[in-house]
């Protein structure tokens, strides 16, 4: 075991919040709190991009009620971006945005730095890993898995996942008594479109919703299943004929035959280069009432799956702040180019732990369900698929209410004095 760095710590967010991504970071400050090693615990503002511009907040100006309201607040405390250190199609940029992290680590001391996010932050955690040790300077970073797509491999579930699903899953089971209770014999669709991009892990979870073979949700179509429309439109039809109603879940990136996404707009992209989806429901609209006949509706989640702290998963907040709090003890004990992992270690009671793995086995690598969880037509997950996902969504939590509202938490943000000339 490396003998602990003396130094300061800082961590930040990235990429799309969730509703515990908070509670990571609630983690990360709690442990830290425990070790004098480390001396002051900084948050970057907006990851990545906050950082570049020195913006740093002293968190160990804020109250201990206030971190711990962490693990029951949505979104991005710290706040956070989509900007992406690209090596390979903006060498000078990038080279230029190493050159000024590490001055800005160096300025105030970081040894210790912990980024919370999915697949592209995992890159940038291990380029700063990288790039610490060619610069030789000592400094430990550790990746903190955080996305509701599920998609990160090596680790049993992503911080998110849990409380994304068991809010879609009620979401389509509220939406299904309404349609229901309207059903008429001139029948009618309501399409339900959930996050995801190329994994359908949130999709396939609003299984959870069917608890009788005729409950909701009735087709849920996966981005991983190439979509035929010829066979989706007779399982509508087959559903509508036998309940007067059909609930159909879409994951965003559903793709046809030939490989591409049906709900994609090509003249938009974001930061990270993906082309923007969104229009997958709205498609399958105009298929089954031009083709169909009949009465549809679509329903899009949008940011309120990923924000739902008022109905998150209580075991994904338990582990979302030890996933933080595992992070700190492996960088003090002398790690540094990992991610924390869960790991799954019984299902019948649900039982679980961290471990770490390497981050060159992780960044930019895509995790989707395997293939045997899903059945032949495609339509709806299987047992399997069940056994793993209905642990996720365990556990209720006891907000703090005010006026019989959620009571979240604002992180004053105490500003950290720059020692820095503005960033070029």
């Amino acid at each position: 075991m490396a003998e602990p760095l003396t130094g300061n710590l800082l961590v930040a967010q990235s990429g799309g919040p969730t509703a515990v991504i908070n509670a990571s970071v609630a983690g990360v400050i709690q442990e830290a709190g425990r070790h004098e090693c480390i001396e002051e615990i900084y948050g970057g503002l907006n990851g990545i991009l906050g950082i570049l511009n020195e913006t740093l907040v002293d968190l160990n100006d804020e109250k201990a009620k206030a971190i711990e309201g962490l693990k029951h607040t949505p979104a991005a405390a710290l706040g956070t971006c989509r900007y992406k250190i690209d090596f390979k199609k903006k060498p000078e940029k990038a080279a230029k945005d190493m050159d000024r992290l590490f001055e800005v680590f160096q300025a105030h001391n970081i040894r210790y730095f912990f980024y919370a996010g999915g697949n592209d932050s995992q890159d940038t955690t291990n380029k700063i890993h990288q790039e610490a040790i060619r610069r030789g300077w000592d400094m430990r970073c550790i990746g903190i898995p955080k996305t509701i797509d599920n998609d990160l491999p090596h680790t049993d579930h992503c911080n998110g996942y849990g409380s994304v699903i068991k809010y879609n899953a009620t979401t389509v089971m509220e939406v299904a008594f309404d349609v229901s209770s309207m059903a008429t014999d001139d029948g009618s669709c309501c399409i339900i479109e959930v996050m995801g991009r190329a994994a359908g892990w949130i999709a396939a979870g609003t299984v959870l919703a069917k608890r009788l073979p005729s409950d909701a949700p009735h087709i849920i179509l996966l981005p991983e299943v190439p979509f035929e429309e010829a066979k989706f439109l007779a399982k509508v039809k087959e559903t509508v004929g036998a309940l007067k109603y059909c609930v159909v879940v879409v994951g965003e990136g559903l793709k046809n035959a030939a490989g591409e996404e049906i709900g994609v707009d090509k003249t938009r992209v974001d930061a990270f280069g993906h082309a923007v989806l969104g229009g997958a429901a709205d498609r399958l609209m105009e298929l089954v009432q031009g083709k169909l006949n009949l009465k549809t509706r679509t329903v899009k989640l949008g940011y309120a799956q990923r924000a739902a702290a008022h109905f998150a998963s209580e075991t994904d907040v338990d582990e979302a702040a030890a996933c933080g709090e595992a992070a700190v003890r492996a960088a003090v004990g002398g790690k540094s180019g990992y991610m924390v992992k869960i790991v799954r270690t019984g299902n019948r009671p649900y039982t679980w732990t961290t471990d770490v793995q390497s981050l060159d086995d992780i960044a930019n690598v895509e995790h989707f369900p395997p293939r045997d969880w899903i059945p032949e037509d495609g339509f709806l997950p299987n047992e399997k698929f069940i056994e793993y996902a209905a642990p996720l969504v365990e556990g209720h939590l006891h907000l703090p209410m005010e006026g019989g509202l959620p009571k979240f938490v604002v992180l004053e943000k105490s500003p950290v004095e720059k020692k820095l000339a503005p960033r070029a």
